[in-house]
């Protein structure tokens, strides 16, 4: 147990209240439109005030906020570490702590990939289902026998997947099913890696959400990712990932992705 998610935790659940969040959502880069499904915010909490939670270039203007969506008492993050950036797969190791001892009771992680499989399209929003560690990193590195030898049979919540299906089939949402290669990035995938995770059984490959699955397996936190297609893989129907946030199907593809979360998260 990290000294730093302890402290980090009291400081959560002092905004709390009586009621422990259900759910805590994290959001990516590109992502953060996501958190206008929330009805009230009791407070916001930058990163850099919560001891241990990530400083990277992309997380440093990162932010906790204690929100309610629909009545539902649940934690927002903007903001992740990912590996590219510090070369470290534990940079979100404190923040999945934290929100475990703050007494969230499952987390979605959501983030981008590209598909390399051609039904799922740009813009399509997909429930991650199982992944592949094709770069053989791994947060738990050493973090001792007692918190690295997991079973990651269901890594990826089954109740969890169930919930978002229930979700979307509810709220008219658009929601596909996939496996999710993980790659180190920055760089985007070769026409050969994408071949070859494809073969492999991948959907998607992606630089997020993986690390969070496996943290939130360590801190026995139910987990559901949740990725959002930025474009074809190179290769695969004439892609040419560029990283383009702006695209007209990543904005169609949040407003599935809200109809999805009020759905999912509301009371």
């Amino acid at each position: 147990m990290s000294t730093e998610a302890l402290h980090a935790a009291e400081i959560v659940k002092s905004h709390l209240g009586v009621v422990a969040p259900e759910s805590a959502i994290v959001l990516g880069a590109g992502l953060y439109g996501a958190a206008d499904i929330v009805d009230e915010c009791r407070i916001v909490l930058p990163y850099a005030e919560l001891p241990g939670f990530p400083r990277t270039p992309a997380s440093e203007d990162g932010e906790l906020a204690v929100c309610h969506v629909d009545g539902a008492p649940t934690l927002v993050l903007k903001g992740r570490a990912d590996f590219h950036e510090m070369g470290d797969p534990s940079l979100m190791s404190n923040v999945v702590e934290t929100l475990a001892l703050s007494g969230v009771r499952s987390l979605i992680s959501i983030g981008f990939a590209n598909s390399v499989n051609p039904a799922l399209s740009p813009g399509a929003v997909v429930a991650i289902s199982d992944h592949i560690d094709f770069k053989g990193l791994n947060p738990l590195i050493g973090a001792g026998r007692d918190g690295a030898f997991l079973n990651m049979n269901e890594v990826y919540d089954k109740r969890q997947l169930r919930r978002l299906k229930y979700a979307a089939s509810g709220a008219g949402a658009s929601l596909h099913e996939g496996v999710l290669a993980w790659m180190s990035g920055p760089t985007f995938e070769t026409v050969a890696e994408a071949r070859a995770v494809r073969i492999l059984g991948a959907d998607l490959v992606g630089m997020s959400i993986v690390p969070e699955a496996i943290l939130a397996k360590r801190f026995r936190l139910p987990f559901a990712g949740v990725a959002v297609v930025l474009d074809f893989a190179a290769g695969v129907s004439g892609g040419a990932p560029d990283g383009d946030f702006a695209s007209a199907p990543v904005a169609a593809a949040l407003v599935q992705l809200k109809r999805l979360l009020r759905a999912c998260l509301k009371k």
